[in-house]
Formats: structure tokens, C-alpha cells, sequence
């Protein structure tokens, strides 16, 4: 019996030692296994380092402490944008939106903005993304003819926000036609029925960029000049501009506005009103938007102006110099400092010239006119490309953060910063 035992307890042990053999030996295996997948794999590219700050932001950004350097913290908008994994929950954290009201008094004056774009998407997102608040609304308005892939890249951006959405209605957008005025119109429509207590509207386009905070913006519109009243800058219309109202327009959709025949004239504006020159850019109360949608007068001067030249540069400070409009400026001119822009025409007068390239007489900014920009304070600054010069808005944007944080009263968040401070080159 005692030899049986000792015969079973040998066999046990045997059985024992060879099973711990094959768990080793299986596990040598499989480490070489995928030793061997890894190494026939391709490694996964680093992703390219972001353009670092130039020399020239150094006199706008504070001064890092030491040796360490400021390096941007994303520089793959674009791709983010448009990836099929874009995840809505990481958006706001990942692209550093701000996600609360910076203050009381911005939260007690939300403000409403209408963006009208049809390209570049990486500045539609810096733009936002510099502009957002959460107790603010957006309605962007994508121009009909953009490609199906920039339309489909915007909608997944303003998806993921509940006070920004896309304009109901779509116009192709033609230079000085009066589809960019429609385009103003019918976001405003939406804006009107939108549930935020929004106080004043700002229409910009995807090539601007705010020179001012929130706060900033809340503060300037709630001043002793312009609290309740409309901002358009306008004069009476001048003799060389009557022809844009004097004769009639075609608009060829898409393309351009052209004189139709020799010239056939237009019959009087409506209500004998008296046609104003302004810009198309404005800052206006939500009684002036409901009257501009509600008012006869205002849609008889619609309709009159349909086949007019760039009738957005004349609607609205028109209707702003009308006595029964509410937050009127029938004795204003040019005030209002809504847009820094320097014109080709103005050079030596207004500026001493473009330091990147004129588009259209209107510069496209480089990094040296900055200092003229931010001298000028005006709200916004327009333009931008993000191919051209970017170097000159990488360096707005972290200024114009720096500032915005700066003027916080609640505690700053890390995901709110553009920037970091190190002794190497980050990688986004």
C-alpha cells in the first residue's frame, strides 16, 4: 500500500512539473510571437510638432520664467474636426472652449453672433472657439456652394454645442449680391426664436478675429453711448456711391453683380426714406432685429433693395436713422469701432501699409501689423488666412487668451489654456 502511494504521489509530481513546462513554454512562445507582429508593423507616426510662437509674439506674450518656452498645445484643429471618432464629450476639454461664464456681469448679458462662412475651417474653429461662452447663441450660416465635406465638417462641430447651431436656411453667397444680405436675415429669423436671452447681435465672417474679451464686448455695447442703441456706422450717401441704388443689379448666383443693360434706373426708395453708406458689419439691440422682421417699412426697403449693389453696405444703418426704430442713431456717423481692417486706399493715411498681402484692397494680416491691431481696440480685426502668415494669428489667439483669462473671476481651468510653458518642443 505504501509503495502504491509513493508510486501515485511520483506521478502527481511528474504530471505537475510537465504541465508547468508547457504554461512556460506557451508563454515564451507568444512573447516572441508578438515580438515578432511588432516588429513586422510599421510604428505609429508621432503626430508633427505645432508651429512654434514666432520671434515677434515675444512683445505680446508675457514673459515665460526662465529658460522655458511657450508651445501651443494643439495644432491638428482640422483633423480633429473632421474625424469619424470626433467624441462631442472631449470636444469642449480637447480644443479648450471655455465652459462657464467668466463672470456675472457677462453672464447677465448674453450676446448672440452670427458667423457667415464657406471655407477654412480651422479659423471658423479658432474664431468660435475665441468667442464662446456658454451662456452666449451662434448662428452660422455655411454658404450653399461649399463643398458637401466642409458642410458636413461644420455640422459635426456646432453638433456638439447646444446654443450654436447651423442657419435654417442656406443662400449661395455671391460678393456684393443680395444673398450675403439674406444670409444675415435668415439667421436672424432663428436667432429671434431662439430660447437665450440674448441681448445684441454681432454678425462676423470666418476671417475675423476678436480684438476684445467677452467682457470687453459686454462692457463697450453696455456703455453710456451704445447701452440700448444700434451700432452701424453709416453717413448719408455720398455721390459717387448713388449708383449702387440709382440703377438696377443683377445678381449672378454665385459669381459676381452686374449693371443690367446701360443702366435702367430704379424707381425711389420706398417711404421717401433717405439712403445711408455704411458698413455691413453691425451690433444691434433684439427690438431693432424684431423690427427689421416685423416692421413694413423695413421689408418694403427689402424688397427695394433686391437688385441694388451691396445692399448689405446701405439696409442697416438705413433702417437705424428710421425715428420708429427701436435703439435708433439718426444723428450717428461713422462711430463705432466695430472693425479694424486696413484698406489699400488708406495707406499712409489710416496705416502705414500692409505687412502681409492685400486681397480685394483688404489686408490679409501678417505678424507685423499686430502691433497696429491691437493699438486700434476695436472689437474685431479682419483678416485672416490660415495659410498665409499664420503665424500672425497664432499669436492674436494666445494674446487675445491671455487676456480673456485675465479677465476672470472665477477660477481658470487647465483645459482653458492655448499654451503651456516648457524646455521642449510638445507634440499635440
Amino acid at each position: 500500500m505504501t509503495t502504491t502511494r509513493s508510486t501515485m504521489c511520483q506521478l502527481g509530481r511528474t504530471k505537475c512539473s510537465l504541465l508547468l513546462c508547457l504554461v512556460v513554454s506557451a508563454t515564451v512562445f507568444l512573447v516572441i510571437h508578438l515580438t515578432e507582429i511588432t516588429a513586422r508593423e510599421p510604428p505609429i507616426p508621432a503626430p508633427p510638432p505645432c508651429r512654434p510662437f514666432s520671434a515677434q509674439c515675444r512683445a505680446f506674450l508675457p514673459a515665460p520664467e526662465g529658460r522655458m518656452k511657450w508651445h501651443r498645445r494643439d495644432c491638428q484643429i482640422e483633423k480633429y474636426i473632421t474625424s469619424n471618432k470626433l467624441q462631442c464629450s472631449n470636444l469642449m476639454r480637447d480644443l479648450h472652449f471655455i465652459t462657464r461664464p467668466l463672470s456675472h456681469e457677462e453672464e447677465a448679458y448674453p450676446l448672440a453672433f452670427i458667423l457667415t462662412v464657406h471655407k477654412e475651417l480651422e479659423l471658423l474653429v479658432r474664431l468660435l472657439r475665441a468667442i464662446y461662452a456658454p451662456q452666449n447663441v451662434y448662428c452660422v450660416h455655411v454658404d450653399a456652394k461649399a463643398p458637401p465635406e466642409y458642410r458636413a465638417a461644420v455640422q459635426n462641430l456646432v453638433g456638439c454645442f447646444q446654443n450654436v447651431f447651423l442657419s435654417s436656411r442656406s443662400e449661395t453667397v455671391t460678393y456684393a449680391g443680395f444673398s450675403r444680405l439674406k444670409a444675415d436675415l435668415n439667421c436672424m429669423t432663428d436667432l429671434a426664436a431662439s430660447k437665450v436671452g440674448w441681448r445684441k447681435v454681432v454678425n462676423l465672417c470666418g476671417q475675423d478675429f476678436p480684438l476684445k474679451s467677452n467682457l470687453e464686448l459686454v462692457r463697450y455695447l453696455q456703455s453710456k453711448e451704445w447701452r440700448g442703441r444700434n451700432m452701424t456706422p453709416g453717413i448719408k450717401q455720398p455721390p459717387y456711391i448713388g449708383r449702387r441704388t440709382k440703377f438696377q443689379y443683377k445678381e449672378i448666383v454665385g459669381s459676381h453683380v452686374a449693371l443690367i443693360g446701360m443702366g435702367v434706373k430704379k424707381d425711389p426708395p420706398p417711404h421717401n426714406l433717405q439712403i445711408y453708406f455704411g458698413t455691413a458689419y453691425y451690433a444691434l439691440t433684439r427690438d431693432f432685429v424684431n423690427f427689421v422682421l416685423e416692421s413694413p417699412k423695413a421689408r418694403d426697403l427689402l424688397n427695394w433693395s433686391k437688385d441694388t449693389y451691396s445692399p448689405d453696405e446701405h439696409y442697416w444703418v438705413t433702417l437705424n436713422h428710421i425715428r420708429e426704430a427701436p435703439g435708433n442713431n439718426i444723428g450717428g456717423g461713422w462711430e463705432g469701432s466695430i472693425r479694424a481692417v486696413k484698406w489699400a486706399d488708406q495707406e499712409g493715411k489710416v496705416h502705414n501699409g500692409c505687412n502681409g498681402r492685400y486681397v480685394r484692397s483688404i489686408c490679409i494680416y501678417g505678424t507685423k501689423d499686430l502691433p497696429w491691431l491691437i493699438e486700434m481696440n476695436s472689437m474685431f480685426a479682419n483678416k485672416f488666412e490660415n495659410h498665409f502668415f499664420p503665424e500672425a494669428l497664432d499669436c492674436l489667439e494666445q494674446w487675445h487668451r491671455n487676456k480673456l483669462l485675465g479677465h476672470a473671476s472665477v477660477p481658470i481651468e487647465p483645459s482653458w489654456l492655448l499654451a503651456t510653458q516648457g524646455n521642449s518642443i510638445r507634440r499635440a
